[in-house]
């Protein structure tokens, strides 16, 4: 801990073991062995056979009722646009928030994951595909993962998590009361993009040029980032480019396009393909001497200069806890979509430094952690 009261941090790898979504619990039966002699078939022997084979009939179906009477082990499907890279930390907080109602992966409650791998046009096929498996509650991490749950089932309960509103997503129409088969968590990492504009614009004064970047796959988030920062960039008096990639091959050609527009800072918008990519971003800031801030504190550990944004982690774990409560029997119409509103600024002073930045005392003073 700094004299200033920051959090300082030392960068370690960190790593995660690979989840099984197929377990599978598998009963045993002995057969029933009877020993003895038959009954001898004097006057009425018929009768007594006929009785006698109805009884062993009756025991040997026994241990098979009595499996088909044990409680299932339930299952949550869980469904993301984007693919696990990058998302080791909400993973584990939603672990955490599900263990916090009693359930335990592999232990009283089994997982079926489905990544997109940045293709949203799989999301209805992995969707639908959960319905076809009966889940007990879809856990919709990402928008686009959330629109698509939302339209391929109204009866199997849905736990979205967001980050925008979701009102105006049309997930919902009220957050008190969301009705229907849907509730969850929304982070308004989107909301407050205009402060990061804001926060690069401190710390590179002098720069009439920003740049935005988006994902033109993604048009909900893309348009919903694209028009607040256009709002902030007039409100002072930057000249605001928007860029687009939506695949990793095309991240040269937008940092090529930065040093064409001599843009002097870049707003990555908030979108799942840039957050499995925060190395690569980070790298590529750095690289070609671009001061850049993202949302996911994942970019500033990756070497970026600046993150700004909701812990993404807290609104995992309470997705979690709301998967768990409806699998208790709660339903998802009477519990309150929940806004996570804390929101982290990390400043890299490593990068800061290999960009030639002089980081203002008043914004290091109100970071909440420092990377050195």
């Amino acid at each position: 801990m700094s004299l200033l009261g920051v959090k300082r941090t030392c960068l370690f790898a960190l790593q995660m073991s690979a989840f099984d979504p197929k377990r599978t619990l598998i009963g045993t039966s002995s057969p029933l062995v009877f020993v003895g002699t038959m009954p001898s078939l004097g006057l009425g022997g018929r009768m007594r056979r006929r009785k006698f084979i109805a009884l062993l009939g009756g025991a040997a179906a026994w241990p098979l009722t009595g499996r088909a009477q044990q409680p299932q082990t339930p299952v949550i499907g869980f469904v993301n646009s984007a693919s696990p890279q990058g998302y080791t930390r909400p993973l584990a907080a939603f672990l955490k928030g599900l263990s916090e109602t009693g359930y335990v992966d592999g232990q009283n409650v089994t997982f079926e994951y489905r990544w997109a791998e940045d293709h949203a046009d799989r999301l209805a096929g992995l969707t639908a595909d959960l319905v076809r498996r009966r889940v007990a509650v879809i856990v919709a991490t990402t928008t686009q993962a959330a629109l698509a749950a939302k339209a391929t089932t109204t009866t199997v309960p849905i736990v979205f998590e967001t980050a925008s509103d979701p009102i105006r997503l049309g997930l919902v129409t009220s957050l008190n009361r969301p009705g229907g088969n849907l509730t969850g968590v929304t982070q308004t990492n989107v909301e407050i993009a205009p402060k990061r504009l804001e926060l690069l614009h401190e710390i590179v004064p002098t720069a009439k040029v920003m740049a935005l970047l988006v994902n033109p796959a993604n048009p909900t988030l893309a348009e919903a980032n694209t028009k607040e920062l256009q709002t902030a960039a007039r409100r002072l008096a930057l000249d605001l480019h928007v860029l687009n990639a939506s695949a990793e091959r095309e991240f040269d050609a937008v940092f090529a396009k930065l040093i064409e527009l001599r843009a002097g800072g870049l707003v990555i918008g908030n979108d799942p393909l840039f957050t499995g990519r925060s190395e690569q971003l980070a790298a590529l800031a750095v690289r070609h001497a671009v001061p850049t801030v993202y949302a996911w504190r994942e970019f500033a550990v990756a070497g970026g200069l600046l993150s700004y944004g909701v812990a993404v982690p807290d609104s995992y774990r309470l997705a979690g806890n709301y998967a768990g409560r409806i699998l208790k029997g709660e339903k998802p119409a009477d519990l309150p979509v929940q806004q996570v509103s804390t929101v982290e600024l990390i400043i890299n002073m490593k990068a800061a430094k290999a960009l030639g930045l002089s980081v203002p005392l008043s914004l290091i003073g109100r970071a909440d952690e420092i990377i050195e």
